[in-house]
């Protein structure tokens, strides 16, 4: 598959719901769908990177599916509420930009 923008993800799980989802689920069962998928990432981030051991049941996921399970629902949400997720994402740089510019910076200086 080619680079995707985040617009065309957009539309390609639009297209995907319509075709074969049938209709989206409502914007509560998707949101409570995304808090599932983020402990899925969760569970495996605890047993991979931190102090949890592997369970036998575990060991079969993929922490990049995992990953785009959460961006698939998240798309999902954005849709059907409206959200251009480019323009949401451009401005929310531009925010994180103008407000911590220098903030990280300087801890590095700490360090």
């Amino acid at each position: 598959m080619n680079e995707l923008s985040i617009k065309a993800a957009q539309e390609q799980v639009d297209a995907w719901i319509k075709e074969y989802g049938v209709r989206y689920f409502s914007e509560l069962t998707n949101m409570a769908i995304l808090t599932e998928e983020v402990g899925e990432v969760a569970r495996l981030i605890a047993r991979k990177y931190g102090d949890q051991s592997f369970k036998s049941s575990d060991s079969d996921k993929d922490l990049g599916d995992e990953m785009a399970d959460v961006l698939w629902v998240l798309i999902c949400l954005a849709n059907q509420t409206g959200i251009d997720l480019t323009e949401a994402f451009k401005k929310n740089l531009e925010k994180k930009t103008s407000r911590d510019k220098n903030r990280h910076l300087d801890n590095k200086k700490l360090r």
